[in-house]
């Protein structure tokens, strides 16, 4: 089986520095890092609900690296990691809504104290399938 490893535009930064791929490919099942609600130049957004937004369409950003069929379509498992679930949960479900109207990917959300990168408070998880 092989196995690759995908970066888009923008992360490279944060993937040297922390020695970590932002999407990974092993055979037809695509799983990303967590993707937060950092802008095109990689800056955490300071708005919570902008930073949701921004991580759905960065967990798009790093399914379309690993393969450019890939969306939120092909997306069967999500993780969600929260600073604040209280305050970040309907948005997480907002964005399922838009993102996935027609399927509803296996879900687990958990709160935690702390995120890997300063200022975000949501980190988005997914597992795909490319579909032949």
């Amino acid at each position: 089986m092989v196995v690759s490893v995908h970066n888009y535009a923008g992360t490279e930064e944060k993937s040297e520095a922390f020695h970590y791929s932002q999407a990974v490919k092993i055979g037809d099942v695509v799983k990303t890092s967590g993707q937060g609600g950092w802008d095109d130049s990689g800056k955490v957004v300071p708005d919570l609900k902008k930073q949701v937004e921004l991580a759905f369409l960065n967990v798009e950003k790093a399914l379309q690296a690993a393969d450019k069929r890939l969306s939120w379509k092909n997306v069967y498992a999500v993780r969600s990691f929260h600073i604040d679930l209280d305050e970040s949960a309907d948005y997480v479900i907002e964005n399922f809504r838009k993102f996935t109207p027609d399927r509803r990917p296996v879900f687990t959300c958990v709160e935690i104290r702390k995120l890997g990168i300063e200022g975000m408070q949501v980190e988005i998880e997914v597992e795909a399938l490319i579909e032949s």
